[in-house]
């Protein structure tokens, strides 16, 4: 196990933030913005705040390798080393990239310290509203520095089928969904009182289930950088997060599905609820 910085990061995290994204919310230039992929954009905040925050990171940890979401878009070979020993860094330097461009304040700068391919650290900060949530696995969940459990507002409800309401608030993306999953999606929607489609910021939705503003978050796509801060968040303030086949999520494993609930029983009726939309 490496020694972890936990009280390192943040701070770093926290200046290049205000260096480097802050000045350009809501005022990015023509050229600052691009498509890196269809319907993925890319801006120079991103850029310059994953440069900023490896140098950082490797200066904490000289030994272990630092993993970029935008590195990775330009060398997808990167990954390979979640599936070793390695000790690794994943960084999302600006996450909710698309709500940053529509002057949405529903972002975040993300870290997570990986060993042996599990998520053993992680750092959250949201820029705008000025909160940082910290993760270290078996030691708690803080939110500005107070230890967080899940929030639970209701008891699960039994659901033999889907012919009443269930009161259980929750996202599903549907981005990476097919039109014949959204359909069915939509079928299922009005057995939950209505399903949300998210923040499209993972440092936003997986701190809302630990709040109690939703019970759970579906996930298709399982970008390292996206998942593994606020997986151990959640997970650490008593949360319930597995792959869609029911086994552990870890970082490393490749595949779709992901589902996050605020605890065991809520996964597991979100996910039988689901099943016929989602397979």
């Amino acid at each position: 196990m490496p020694r972890i910085p936990i009280d390192d990061v943040i701070p770093a995290l926290v200046a290049i933030a205000d260096e480097v994204i802050l000045p350009r919310f809501r005022a990015l230039q023509t050229g600052e913005v691009e498509e890196k992929s269809p319907g993925e954009v890319v801006t120079i905040a991103d850029r310059e705040a994953e440069v900023r925050i490896a140098e950082v990171m490797r200066a904490l940890l000289p030994d272990a390798v630092v993993i970029g979401e935008e590195a990775v878009a330009d060398d997808p070979a990167l990954l390979d080393v979640l599936e070793s020993d390695a000790t690794c860094w994943l960084v999302d330097p600006l996450d909710g990239t698309q709500n940053f461009v529509n002057g949405s304040p529903d972002f975040a700068v993300m870290v997570a310290l990986v060993a042996a391919g599990e998520a053993v650290a992680s750092w959250m900060w949201r820029p705008v509203e000025r909160i940082a949530y910290v993760a270290e696995r078996g030691a708690g969940a803080y939110r500005d520095g107070e230890r967080q459990h899940v929030s639970v507002l209701a008891d699960v409800p039994a659901l033999a089928d889907l012919s009443g309401v269930v009161d259980v608030p929750g996202a599903v993306l549907s981005r990476f969904l097919t039109a014949d999953q959204r359909a069915k999606l939509a079928e299922i929607a009005p057995s939950f009182g209505g399903i949300g489609s998210g923040s499209k910021c993972s440092g936003v939705d997986y701190p809302l289930i630990v709040d109690g503003f939703q019970r759970f978050v579906r996930y298709e796509r399982l970008s390292p950088w996206d998942h593994a801060p606020g997986t151990l968040y959640l997970e650490e303030a008593g949360g319930c997060v597995r792959r869609w086949d029911g086994s552990a999520y870890a970082p490393g494993r490749p595949g779709i599905g992901l589902l996050a609930a605020s605890d065991a029983a809520t996964w597991t009726l979100v996910r039988d609820a689901l099943r016929p939309a989602l397979g």
